[in-house]
Parts: C-alpha cells; sequence; structure tokens
C-alpha cells in the first residue's frame, strides 16, 4: 500500500500539465510509465521537438499525447505547464533552454534528464534560481525497470519532491543523492545495463566456441543473467556470498572463475565505472564553459 504521502503525490500528478521538451527513447520511456501506472491521462501530457513531425505523430498515435499536431504551439504547452522535461541531448541543451526560458515561470517544477547538465549552470542559463531535479534515469527505465539518481536544488519543495520521486517511480526504482554524486550514478547504473550486455556478448561468443546454436545460447544466457540478478534481489544476500554458494571447491565454477581473475576481470570492471564516472564529469565540465562563453 502507498503511504500517504505518495498517494497525495499520485494524486497531485494527474491534476498537473506535463510537457516534454525533447522527443527521445527517454522522454517516452517516462511517458510510457505515467500513463501505464495511471499517474495522469495522455491529454495532459505535451511532447515537443525541433522539426521531426514522423516523431510526433507516432507519439500522438502510440499514447495519444498533445502535439503541434493537435493544433496548439510549443510556446502553448511550456507555459501552461506545470512540470516541464527537459529532455534534449546535452550538445543541444545551452542553445535549447536559452530559447524558451522567456516562456517559463516562478512555479513551474523544471525536470532534467540531460547527462552532465548542473543544476548550477541550468540556473546560469535561466538566468535566476528555479525548482530544478536533476536526474540521470538509464535505458532499462523504457520496460519500467530503470534505476534513476535524483537530485533537487534549494527551490524544490517537500511537494514537488514527492511529485519527482512519484513521477519516476513509474519506471523503476530511484535513489536521491548529493548533485556531487550524480555523476558516480552515471558510472555506476547510467552506463551500468551496458556492461551487462558487453558480459552477455562475451559468454555468447564462448557459447558459440562450445558449439551450442546461437539462438539456444542466447536464452540460455538471458536467463542466467535474469535469474542471476533475481536472486541477489528475493534473497537478499550479497552476490559475493551467492557466488562462493555455487563455486565447490576444485569444480567448474571454480576454474571459471580464477580463469577470469586471472585476466583481470574485477580491475577492469572497476576500471572502467571509474572511466564512466569521469567521462560524465567531464562532459559536465564542457556544458559549464559553454554557459559561461
Amino acid at each position: 500500500m502507498l503511504s500517504m504521502e505518495k498517494t497525495n503525490a499520485s494524486a497531485n500528478v494527474e491534476a498537473l500539465k506535463i510537457s516534454f521538451y525533447g522527443a527521445g527513447s527517454m522522454a517516452e520511456a517516462i511517458v510510457r510509465g505515467l500513463i501505464n501506472q495511471k499517474l495522469t491521462k495522455p491529454e495532459q501530457i505535451s511532447m515537443l521537438n525541433r522539426q521531426n513531425a514522423d516523431r510526433l505523430n507516432e507519439l500522438s498515435s502510440k499514447y495519444g499525447v498533445q502535439t503541434v499536431l493537435n493544433g496548439s504551439s510549443n510556446e502553448q504547452f511550456l507555459q501552461d505547464a506545470d512540470i516541464i522535461f527537459l529532455a534534449m541531448k546535452p550538445k543541444d541543451a545551452v542553445t535549447a533552454i536559452s530559447s524558451i526560458k522567456h516562456l517559463l515561470s516562478n512555479n513551474q517544477l523544471i525536470v532534467s534528464v540531460i547527462a552532465g547538465f548542473s543544476i548550477s549552470s541550468m540556473e546560469r542559463v535561466l538566468g535566476r534560481p528555479a525548482a530544478i531535479v536533476r536526474t540521470m534515469p538509464n535505458t532499462s527505465s523504457t520496460i519500467g525497470l530503470g534505476v534513476t539518481g535524483i537530485s533537487y536544488s534549494g527551490s524544490v519543495s517537500v511537494e514537488q519532491r514527492q511529485l519527482a520521486e512519484t513521477m519516476f517511480a513509474s519506471i523503476g526504482i530511484n535513489a536521491v543523492v548529493e548533485e556531487s554524486l550524480q555523476d558516480s550514478i552515471v558510472g555506476v547504473s547510467g552506463s551500468g545495463p551496458a556492461y551487462v550486455y558487453y558480459f552477455m556478448e562475451a559468454m555468447m561468443e564462448a557459447a558459440a566456441k562450445l558449439g551450442l546454436p546461437a539462438n539456444q545460447a542466447k536464452d540460455l544466457i538471458v536467463q542466467t543473467v535474469l535469474g542471476a540478478a533475481e536472486m541477489v534481489r528475493t534473497t537478499g544476500e550479497e552476490p559475493a556470498d551467492l557466488r562462493r554458494k555455487v563455486t565447490s571447491p576444485n569444480g567448474t565454477t571454480q576454474a571459471a572463475i580464477e580463469s577470469m581473475a586471472e585476466g583481470g576481470l574485477t580491475e577492469a570492471v572497476v576500471r572502467g565505472m571509474l572511466r564512466s564516472a569521469e567521462r560524465a564529469g567531464e562532459i559536465g565540465a564542457d556544458i559549464e564553459r559553454s554557459t559561461l562563453s
């Protein structure tokens, strides 16, 4: 059962107009979650992009959301919105936000899903302090199993925090963190699905060398990864403890783990995740510089 605060937040979402500036896959994932979880109705949501009418037509047909194809203007959608999601590409963010800032008001909640774009940089572009929610969802959000890191500006109210966390709960789980940890969120969960896919690719390659047909190998590997993740989730045990339980002395699993360890698997994973977080910081620094120029 939802807590009273979450129940109230869910009811409040339904009463608000939500506008998405940017209509890519992440924006679509959030829209799908909001609608599927019945947090709001499609007619309360508008989606905007710069020039791709085919994409807007697709989204309108699939979800029933409002677009310029329904007769209103992007400017009107933004002015009427209670919550504005900024979901454009990082390279376009400063120019795009600069072009719409005159349409935004102090009472709107701004939710950013722009990687590397700090709250202070957004406020600099807007030219004022604002109620900003900085988020970092990952691609598993498209199937409702995402992870989202959330940070708040000082202007975000308690009610607005509840709204943000309720909305992102519709596409998975979320973690509220200090903004300084957002790059770490990128390294752990933002880029995280790709690490698992990469490991699965290696397993597929090994399966081929072991003589298994590709389709059969894929089914086996998908179920193995799914089962292992579910074991960690449902048992509450640490991955290391579960690994030890299936690693018999001098057995096949021990032989595999020892070979992987000799190849530096742990060090490679740690190094890669640290580099992902570092790269997120570099992207953020590039955006920061562009707001100062």
